[in-house]
């Protein structure tokens, strides 16, 4: 029998949350998401009853896709769905635009992205995160996963150290504090003194933003019991174009904030150094083919054992993908690095 005490308990639990919730303004970017913004929007709307009183706003950076449409014909089920316009089209300035028009009383961001599959209740879980660590932000891990057979391979392998360089938010199952990882909450009063992100950056912009949230002073927590499914890049093309805009942004970052790269980070342009000069000099030293035949092997070995530990012909993808990754990346810092010295030396 439930005592008087537990309804109590029960009715001040309830009252709590739905004070949480009145607190929160959830902010989805998009830009031709109509393969997945239903899914995302259900997946973060449909739970707890006090998800109603959250303020989810859609900074739509003018799809073309009727992302739009599917997005009002959502809000006829769910009244607390806004759609904005999101004139500068890039993440970064569909989150700050979202950030800009929070409602009065709210006072925690929740960012989240609209090529992602989110558990149950996730708003409430990372806000009451925030509120629990008295961190400035909150981050979570991200589990990639597929349904197109490229896909399901380029998941499998960019969540393992070579595909990630071993990045907490990328498949961690560790709690603690870090120093990056993919954006889940905010005290929106620190990330609106910090101007937001920084909309110059088309990729990057959450490690640049947590760049300088560190040089402020302030913490950020990962809690790796809070998971996000998250969709690749569905094909070679699209997968080069993603890590080449990582690559330039990781520089542009790192030189902006003036900070030293990873070991990690660095590993990509190495490689790529390395295939290059043994390209150039292949003809005059035959012994320089040991490194690219090295890392074929590498590659092959991948695309060998994925096949295998997943039975399926998908794995064989894993392979050029992981290339993919890496030279794409590589290239993309390269020219982060100097696109940034130039714009300098003017």
């Amino acid at each position: 029998m439930t005592s008087m005490f537990d309804e109590r308990d029960a009715a001040a639990s309830d009252h709590a949350l739905e004070l949480l919730a009145r607190r929160i303004v959830a902010v989805i970017p998009t830009l031709n998401e109509a393969a997945h913004i239903e899914d995302c929007l259900r997946s973060l709307l449909c739970g707890s009853q006090y998800l109603a009183c959250v303020q989810v706003v859609v900074s739509d950076g003018g799809s073309t896709d009727g992302t739009q449409e599917i997005v009002s014909k959502l809000r006829e089920e769910f009244a607390n769905i806004a759609l904005i316009d999101n004139p500068g089209r890039l993440q970064s300035a569909g989150v700050n635009a979202g950030a800009q028009i929070a409602e009065y009383g709210r006072d925690i961001l929740v960012r989240c992205d609209a090529h992602a599959d989110y558990p149950a209740d996730y708003i409430l879980k990372v806000a009451m995160k925030l509120e629990e660590t008295g961190a400035a932000s909150v981050v979570v891990p991200m589990d990639a996963q597929g349904t197109t057979c490229f896909q399901k391979a380029n998941a499998w392998v960019v969540d393992t150290p070579l595909g990630s360089g071993g990045s907490a938010h990328r498949g961690g199952s560790m709690s603690g504090y870090v120093d990056h990882g993919h954006h889940a909450a905010f005290r929106l009063e620190h990330f609106l003194r910090l101007h937001g992100y920084d909309e110059s950056f088309s990729h990057n912009e959450d490690a640049e933003y947590d760049a300088r949230l560190a040089k402020a002073g302030g913490k950020i927590y990962l809690d790796a019991d809070i998971r996000v499914g998250y969709y690749p890049r569905t094909n070679l093309s699209g997968l080069w174009r993603q890590y080449f805009g990582y690559g330039r942004g990781r520089a542009r970052n790192l030189l902006k904030n003036e900070q030293r790269p990873r070991l990690r980070q660095l590993i990509p342009v190495i490689n790529l150094l390395l295939l290059f000069v043994s390209a150039l000099i292949f003809i005059f030293l035959p012994v320089a083919a040991i490194w690219p035949l090295f890392y074929t092997a590498v590659l092959l070995l991948v695309s060998l054992w994925f096949f295998l530990s997943k039975k399926s012909i998908c794995g064989l993808w894993a392979g050029p993908a992981l290339a993919t990754m890496h030279i794409s990346w590589g290239l993309g810092f390269i020219a982060g690095v100097f696109a940034t010295m130039r714009s300098r030396s003017r």
